[in-house]
């Protein structure tokens, strides 16, 4: 049996999920949590296989930080997040916290089985149009021959501020975090990303993730 805990901040999801899940021969639903606090709680407690899990649990703990918690505790358990998110930034930071899987709440239920299955057995699932974006991202890395040069030019203060914006802080939450003021956070902001020849967030999210910044405390 593959042993199962839900998390997700609406009852009615979680209640729907359970009830089509319970009725698989293969799968057990074990428990559910309402935020990441609680599915760590509940992971710990009950040791499932897999936690499925919501890319946001508002006002809680996020899936993310969940899922890079429980597998700095757990790291036998498999991890798929589930989202509404048809998002190469959202993917990309779901496979850095360390999720085991990824795929769509609008995803056929066939499919969403399918997954389940695939990360229990200690295989990566990602739901197909996630796995072209991966692969087109790795050929234009090759193609673009990424230096690290530009990178190494960046002061401490940017790349700071590059860790909290990969990590999908606002100008202004970052201001407050960093006690300094939105215009200093702007200019930061546009001076890094003219040094790395970035255009846009999900670029910048990639760097980032490819230089370790993206840490979850």
């Amino acid at each position: 049996m593959i042993r199962i805990v839900i998390a997700d901040d609406h009852i009615v999801v979680r209640s729907g999920l359970s009830a089509l899940l319970q009725g698989k021969n293969d799968i057990e639903v074990i428990g559910d949590a309402a935020d990441g606090d609680e599915a760590i709680a509940k992971a710990e407690e009950l040791n499932p296989d897999v936690v499925l899990m919501d890319f946001s649990m508002p006002p809680g703990k996020d899936g993310l930080t969940a899922t890079a918690e429980l597998k700095q505790k757990m790291p036998h358990v498999g991890v798929l997040i589930l989202t509404m998110h048809d998002d190469e930034e959202y993917l990309f930071r779901a496979i850095h916290a360390g999720a085991s899987g990824y795929i769509l709440k609008s995803a056929p239920h066939e499919e969403l089985i399918a997954a389940i299955r695939s990360v229990a057995d200690g295989t990566a699932y990602l739901y197909p149009s996630a796995t072209k974006k991966l692969m087109k991202e790795y050929s234009d890395m090759i193609r673009r021959g990424e230096s690290d040069g530009p990178y190494e030019t960046l002061s401490d203060r940017e790349k700071e501020i590059m860790a909290w914006i990969a990590k999908g802080y606002s100008n202004k939450e970052i201001a407050e975090q960093l006690i300094i003021s939105v215009k200093t956070v702007e200019s930061h902001k546009s001076n890094l990303m003219d040094k790395l020849g970035l255009k846009s967030r999900p670029e910048l999210v990639k760097l980032a993730m490819k230089k370790g910044l993206m840490t979850y405390d």
